[in-house]
């Protein structure tokens, strides 16, 4: 069977082992998209570590847990959002405005939407 959606299944997998209060959890298959949304999620300390295993296949992940996340998902279909969209859509999505992180893929990576609007991007 044909995944989808590689990083919908990551971020449920992450989402799923956090609640039930693991460690660590194995995530595969590994995409460059999924390591780019770790690392934004590593720098702001909701998750710890990871390492990609690669068995010559499509690639491991093991992310360690640290236990301060309380929700993940994707947004899909992926929309496009401009830069004065951008408060809307934190609005809409976010708990409270000093309370989490949308992360966006702009057309200068993958980052938060707190560094989208000081780049400039959307």
């Amino acid at each position: 069977m044909v995944r989808m959606n590689v990083l919908a299944d990551a971020l449920k997998s992450i989402s799923n082992a956090e609640k039930r209060g693991k460690r660590q959890v194995l995530i595969r298959p590994c995409s460059k998209v999924i390591i780019r949304f770790l690392k934004v999620m590593m720098k702001h300390g909701y998750i710890g570590e990871f390492e990609i295993v690669d068995d010559h296949r499509s690639g491991k992940i093991v992310v360690n847990l640290t236990g301060r996340l309380n929700k993940c998902g994707v947004i899909s279909p992926r929309y496009d959002v401009g830069i004065s969209d951008i408060e809307t859509w934190t609005n809409n999505l976010l708990p409270s405005r000093q309370f989490g992180y949308v992360v966006m893929t702009t057309s200068q990576g993958i980052m938060d939407h707190e560094e989208a609007k000081r780049k400039h991007l959307g």
